[in-house]
């Protein structure tokens, strides 16, 4: 198993927006639809400011943490997004491979 070491927001990768996730531990599955700044709280990505919306079925957002998320692959491991051709879902792939643990990329059940 790959581990990553921490990150600082320097060398945070955004999840790109329509990219396929599942919620660690409450299990919700849905897609990355942007970004909301948090004023407070504790819970934040690397970048300290942010947090995703999860969109988890219309009209329902959910907001979370880079990790509190699983990015989900098909068959051919490569990232499951909407609306965007293989080439650059490979490109995606590679990207997140290189700033996620690979534990952080499972199949749909």
């Amino acid at each position: 198993m790959k581990t990553v070491p921490p990150r600082t927001a320097l060398a945070w990768v955004r999840i790109p927006d329509g990219t396929k996730v599942k919620h660690r531990h409450e299990g919700h599955v849905g897609f990355i639809d942007g970004l909301t700044e948090i004023v407070s709280g504790p819970n934040r990505n690397p970048d300290g400011k942010t947090q995703y919306r999860m969109n988890i079925g219309a009209p329902d957002r959910q907001l979370v943490t880079e990790g509190d998320l699983s990015v989900l692959i098909d068959d051919e491991e490569i990232v499951i997004m909407l609306r965007q051709k293989t080439p650059y879902r490979r490109a995606v792939t590679q990207l997140l491979h290189s700033v996620l643990a690979s534990d952080r990329f499972v199949k749909p059940a």
